[in-house]
């Protein structure tokens, strides 16, 4: 999982990604490609 300064450029990556919050963290997840997965905060 990367940590990465924007998140903007992260969800334009792939069509299916999907911006989460978790615990106070922004997670991008992605279930068809999981290489897309990061996090920021």
């Amino acid at each position: 999982m990367k940590v990465a300064n924007s998140i903007k450029t992260l969800k334009n990556r792939d069509k299916n990604c999907r911006v989460v919050r978790r615990r106070g963290r922004l997670y991008v997840i992605n279930k068809v490609n999981p290489r897309y997965k990061a996090r920021q905060g």
